[in-house]
């Protein structure tokens, strides 16, 4: 809980507070902001520094608290969320149980139960925005784990400091800021059980993986895999703008669906080729290809052999003529 007395504005509190209102600034007058707090010491620390600073910026300020049901004890964490938030003065507090399912694995379905719960949060409160505790350490661990796995630009660009509703003030600190934060604020944050367990691939991460490469090649590890993050997020962004605007002017009707001219696509660089296929079959589809399918279509355009059409899920794709053509599974077996 809140100690008695206030707290000095030490460096750590210091930070958190300029992160936090610098992520609030644009918003407008009279809104309500919400955070999204565990009671952990990121969320913790996010939620006082809001309560100091959204008043400050005209804004109000409230919580909304996820119990998950995961543990014995997760109704107990979230009464204790929800003390801490009152205790800071924020107004609404909502706590919210939810029942999280399998599919995509454990940490997956309690991530997809969460964000639609704190989305439904937001509008039933009308507030402008979700603020989310994320630090650079979750933006570095985010990254390690797409390298690992091998993925694309959209998992090692990380987590965005905004998208739509959401906003991650605290992408630009520490973890052991946030902790410092609670310590000099007299908070005592709830240390999730979750966050040791090994048979999580991000704990693995955090706890064995990340301290092995700040011993080996020096540190300052986290903040090079943020920066990273950081300007894959910037190129990707730039490409998706340009695909974007150029795939009104090449996308053309096409039998029981859309297509796409081969010279065009041939034209572009891979980068770009491979978001236009994906954006043309997004659109048209609603599905939404892997790095390989997108590389089966874009085979098409750049090793053409007079091979068959290519068979995704839900959608066939075949060369005829000077285009690529789109079609709906469904519609048949229609020869190039």
């Amino acid at each position: 809980m809140l100690s008695d007395r206030r707290p000095r504005l030490t460096p750590a509190i210091a930070d958190v507070r300029r992160a936090v209102r610098e992520s609030i600034a644009g918003e407008v007058d009279g809104t309500l902001v919400l955070v999204a707090l565990s009671g952990g010491p990121d969320s913790l620390a996010l939620a006082a520094a809001t309560a100091f600073e959204a008043p400050r910026a005209g804004l109000r300020a409230g919580a909304v608290i996820v119990d998950h049901g995961l543990q014995e004890s997760s109704a107990d964490v979230a009464s204790a969320a929800s003390a801490h938030a009152t205790s800071l003065g924020l107004d609404p507090v909502l706590v919210r149980t939810v029942e999280v399912g399998s599919a995509g694995g454990p940490e997956a379905a309690a991530r997809e139960a969460r964000y639609a719960t704190i989305e439904g949060a937001r509008r039933d409160t009308e507030a402008s925005v979700v603020l989310l505790g994320h630090t650079l350490d979750d933006q570095a661990e985010t990254v390690l784990l797409g390298l690992a796995r091998g993925s694309g630009p959209t998992s090692l660009a990380g987590m965005p400091h905004r998208r739509g509703s959401i906003v991650r003030p605290l992408l630009g600190v520490t973890r052991s800021t946030t902790v410092r934060f609670c310590a000099d604020s007299g908070l005592e944050p709830w240390i999730d059980p979750h966050n040791a367990d090994p048979a999580f691939a991000r704990v693995r991460a955090r706890k064995t993986v990340l301290p092995v490469l700040e011993r080996e090649l020096g540190p300052g590890i986290a903040a090079s895999l943020a920066r990273t993050a950081e300007q894959v997020r910037e190129d990707a962004e730039a490409l998706d703008h340009f695909a974007e605007e150029i795939i009104e002017e090449l996308a053309e009707p096409a039998e029981a669906g859309i297509a796409l001219g081969v010279a065009a696509l041939a034209n572009n660089p891979a980068a770009l080729r491979q978001r236009l296929i994906r954006l043309v079959v997004e659109g048209e589809f609603h599905v939404s290809l892997t790095r390989a399918h997108t590389l089966e279509v874009a085979k098409l355009v750049t090793e053409w052999h007079g091979q068959g059409p290519v068979d995704l899920p839900g959608i066939r794709v075949v060369r005829r003529g000077g285009r690529i053509e789109f079609q709906s599974a469904s519609h048949g077996t229609a020869s190039p």
